[in-house]
């Protein structure tokens, strides 16, 4: 077991023109901010975010944040930090951010 913290990589294969490319820069990331970096089952019909708390994970990495659309984006900050590579974009879960829901 990793005493490190999990992060769910998350490439979404429409969005990306590289999806090999997007995957290692995800990687990259998470190795940088100390994660333990997992990814979903490519085969679950889940959203994002009940797959991130189905993993534990504590963050979700995107290469970019075309990966996630905006309804997506505020169902998985409920349960997990987001950040992103390209541009380098950080977005605190809601109740670690101080909002009341």
């Amino acid at each position: 077991m990793s005493d490190r913290s999990i992060a769910l990589g998350w490439v979404d294969l429409d969005a990306s023109t590289t999806p090999e490319w997007d995957r290692a820069q995800v990687l990259r990331l998470a190795r940088r901010l100390g994660y333990h970096l997992v990814w979903p089952d490519e085969r679950s019909l889940l959203p994002v975010a009940d797959q991130a708390r189905n993993a534990g994970a504590d963050m979700v990495i995107l290469p970019a944040p075309e990966h996630l659309g905006p309804l997506e984006l505020n169902r998985v900050m409920d349960v997990a930090d987001v950040e992103t590579v390209i541009p380098r974009l950080s977005f605190a879960r809601w109740h670690a951010a101080g909002a009341n829901r």
